[in-house]
């Protein structure tokens, strides 16, 4: 089993202090690798679920904070929790994930991508909500295009990215970059299973019905001939998550755990993760 961390900066504010001291904290207790979420614009009346989203809640840009990360950091891996994929331009996108994978010497290892609820993000960077979900599909084999091409250059023709002949330099530190699918519904699975390298699902949902979406994304991997087995299984879990639960997330096939320290000073922070760390790590 893994262990990593999720650090959200709209209930602690941004502080560069803070936010690199949680993370060095992470780093020398064991933990694998850190999580940064993304909303892209806030606005009146945003709802996640039933929850009222603030207009004010700051949000920083995860790919900007992650590379500060990197540089103050040795080895924790970075991860996206998720990043709103349709919201990005796959090509530009390519190159920034790029650039702070090499500049990290690999440490984008835990990039999840969703597809974001709020329309009102969806209609300020011009994107059509009620499609967002093919637009990410064609996102993520774009990624994969651009990150595996030579100097000749690669083609794409789809129904919302059309291009001849690009190249896309510098590559990722590997070649590649694994790219993780997050969500808590059924075509979040689906598309975990054709085009993720792991699934990390969300929200509050009954046992029965994560072990369907489980299930589901791992029989769409081997209709598209690729191996179920190979699917990663993250889940998020309390700071203070027992042994019972563990095992039981084991029992599920989950094999990374995600876990947010709930203190709202830096101090409160290291000794939440410092307990965590002398429990299971």
């Amino acid at each position: 089993m893994k262990f990593c961390v999720s650090y959200s900066t709209p209930y602690v504010g941004v502080d560069p202090d803070a936010l690199l001291g949680y993370a060095r904290h992470a780093e020398s207790c064991g933990f694998e690798g850190i999580y940064l979420p993304e909303h892209v614009v806030g606005y009146q009346g945003a709802k996640v679920g039933e929850f009222d989203l603030a207009p004010d809640l700051e949000y920083v840009d995860p790919l900007d904070a992650l590379a500060f990360v990197a540089a103050g950091t040795d080895r924790l891996l970075l991860g996206t929790g998720v990043l709103l994929l349709p919201y990005h331009h796959p090509v530009t996108l390519a190159k920034r994930l790029a650039t702070i994978d090499q500049l990290s010497r690999g440490r984008v290892q835990l990039l999840t991508v969703g597809l974001g609820s709020l329309p009102g993000e969806a209609t300020a960077v011009g994107v059509d909500f009620a499609s967002r979900g093919r637009r990410a599909d064609e996102a993520i084999q774009v990624l994969r295009l651009l990150w595996s091409g030579d100097a000749a250059g690669v083609s794409f023709h789809g129904e919302f990215f059309d291009f001849d002949g690009l190249a896309s330099f510098p590559r990722p530190y590997r070649g590649m970059l694994p790219i993780h699918v997050g969500g808590s519904s059924s075509p979040a699975a689906r598309r975990a299973g054709r085009y993720g390298d792991g699934y990390f699902p969300g929200g509050a949902l009954l046992p029965h019905v994560r072990a369907a979406q489980l299930e589901l994304a791992r029989t769409t991997a081997a209709e598209h001939g690729r191996d179920p087995q190979a699917l990663g299984y993250t889940r998020t879990a309390p700071i203070d998550m027992t042994q019972q639960r563990l095992d039981a997330y084991v029992e599920q096939g989950v094999d990374r755990v995600v876990v947010s320290a709930s203190g709202r000073t830096l101090d409160e922070q290291r000794a939440e993760l410092s307990a965590f760390a002398d429990r299971f790590l």
